[in-house]
C-alpha cells in the first residue's frame, strides 16, 4: 500500500495508506494503534484489496506517521471525525464504505451524526456505553497511561505502554486526541439510517454491548467473532465478516 499525506481542515498534515482498485473503503483504526497495526498487519486490508476494493487507511491525528502540534486549538471536539471528512473531501469520495474500530468507530458514529453518507458502515469493537458515555473509557485510559504501575489496572497499563512503543504513539497527543470524542445521544443514534454492522469479539465488552448498540440504531445488526477487544481484528473471521457485510446487496 502506498504511503501518502494530506492537509486536514486545520492545516495539520496527516498520513494515510492506499491500495487496490475498486470500490473505496475507508478504514479508521483504534486508540494507540495505527493503520499498519490495526488493518495491514492482521491482513484485513489485504483481504479487502484481494476482494476488489480500494482501501484507504489513515493514521489518526497523534498516531503512527500522523502527528499533531501541542496547542489546544489542534484538538477541537470531533477532530477525528473532521479529519476523516477532510480525507474524504481530499480524495473526492462520493460513494464509499466505512469500516472502523474502537476509537475509530466512535469517530465513525460522529461522522454519521454530522452527515456522512457511506453506503455501509462497520462499527468494530464498539458497544452502547462506548457511544453514550465515552468519558468512562477515556478516564480509564488516562489513569493507565499517566499513572502506569500505580494505576487501577497496572497490567493493562503495561500492555498500553508496550503498544505505544510498537505504534510510535506519543502519550499526551494520543490522550488529547481521544478526549476530543463527545458522547452521542440515543436520539442522535435513532436518526442514523445507514446500514450498520456492530462487529465485536466474543469476549469484548470493553465499550459495552454491541447488541445493545445495534438496538439503538434503526438499520443495524450485531455480530460476534472470536477474540477479545485486543485480538478480534487478528482473527480471520473478523475480515470475513467485514467482507460478507460489505458485499450484501
Amino acid at each position: 500500500m502506498d504511503a501518502e499525506t494530506f492537509t486536514s481542515f486545520d492545516g495539520v498534515r496527516l498520513a494515510y495508506r492506499a491500495g487496490g482498485v475498486g470500490r473505496p473503503v475507508l478504514l479508521l483504526h483504534g486508540f494507540m494503534a495505527n493503520a499498519h497495526l490495526n488493518w495491514i498487519a492482521p491482513g484485513v486490508a489485504g483481504k479487502l484489496i484481494d476482494a476488489g476494493y480500494r482501501v484507504i487507511a489513515p493514521d489518526a491525528r497523534g498516531h503512527g506517521a500522523s502527528r499533531a502540534p501541542d496547542e489546544d486549538r489542534f484538538f477541537p471536539q470531533d477532530v477525528l471525525a473532521r479529519d476523516a471528512e477532510a480525507l474524504i473531501a481530499h480524495l473526492a469520495l462520493a460513494d464509499y464504505d466505512l469500516v472502523a474500530y474502537s476509537m475509530g468507530a466512535r469517530a465513525a458514529v460522529r461522522m454519521l451524526v454530522r452527515g456522512a453518507t457511506p453506503r455501509r458502515c462497520v462499527l468494530g469493537g464498539l458497544g452502547d456505553s462506548g457511544v453514550l458515555d465515552p468519558g468512562r473509557r477515556i478516564a480509564y485510559f488516562r489513569d493507565a497511561i499517566v499513572n502506569g504501575p500505580a494505576s487501577r489496572d497496572p497490567e493493562g497499563a503495561a500492555r498500553m505502554a508496550q503498544l505505544m512503543t510498537w505504534s510510535g504513539a506519543a502519550r499526551e497527543q494520543v490522550l488529547r486526541t481521544l478526549e476530543t470524542q463527545p458522547p452521542t445521544s440515543a436520539a442522535e443514534l435513532a436518526r442514523i439510517d445507514t446500514p450498520i454492522l456492530a462487529l465485536a469479539g466474543a469476549e469484548d465488552e470493553d465499550n459495552g454491548s454491541a447488541e445493545a448498540l445495534a438496538r439503538l440504531l434503526p438499520n443495524a445488526r450485531a455480530q460476534r467473532t472470536p477474540g477479545t477487544h485486543g485480538t478480534a481484528v487478528m482473527e480471520p473471521a473478523y475480515a470475513e465478516a467485514i467482507l460478507a457485510f460489505l458485499s450484501e446487496l
